[in-house]
């Protein structure tokens, strides 16, 4: 399973501290061996079931957010070093766990992606949330999966789950207005 992960994120290899890039990768294949979705599936549906006829894969969407995170942190590190200390793994391990729980919300029917009876009742942010735990993922990174979506609408952010919340809806809200 974890060479499925591997093969799905490379961008694991950016997390620089090893317990948490093994802890993030944990937690996608304990997804993946709970999902009634394959790992091959996540490069055929779409990224969300809320915008009409969405082409955009599930990955596609995934992997733009976890790069425009990490480009973000950085350009906020360079302008704002000495003002607002952000933890780049933190926020690369939390934008490639946001949508985790999705693997569990939905399913397919038919050969297409639908949100599945477990989804009709625990949200992604909620089940991302649990599965990190099982993993150890820490509080910080759990932070950010609880608060990417609008459920953290209710709480206060911290800069890195600002930084995926954002990078996040950059690459949704679009979609939505086709």
């Amino acid at each position: 399973m974890m060479d499925k992960v591997k093969e799905l994120w490379p961008e694991l290899e950016w997390i620089k501290d090893e317990k948490l890039r093994r802890q993030t990768a944990d937690t996608w294949a304990m997804a993946l061996e709970q999902s009634k979705l394959d790992a091959d599936d996540l490069n055929k549906i779409p990224f969300t079931l809320k915008a009409k006829d969405c082409t955009v894969t599930f990955m596609e969407h995934k992997r733009a957010v976890v790069h425009m995170s990490r480009e973000c942190a950085k350009i906020m590190g360079h302008f704002f070093v000495n003002n607002l200390p952000i933890d780049i793994d933190v926020v690369i391990s939390g934008a490639i766990l946001a949508d985790v729980g999705k693997l569990l919300e939905y399913e397919k029917e038919n050969g297409k992606a639908v949100v599945g009876e477990y989804g009709r009742h625990v949200r992604h942010p909620f089940s991302g949330v649990g599965l990190a735990m099982a993993c150890g993922v820490p509080d910080t990174v759990l932070h950010i999966i609880a608060a990417h979506a609008g459920e953290g609408d209710m709480v206060k952010r911290t800069t890195e789950a600002y930084i995926v919340h954002h990078c996040d809806f950059m690459s949704f809200l679009p979609f939505m207005n086709k």
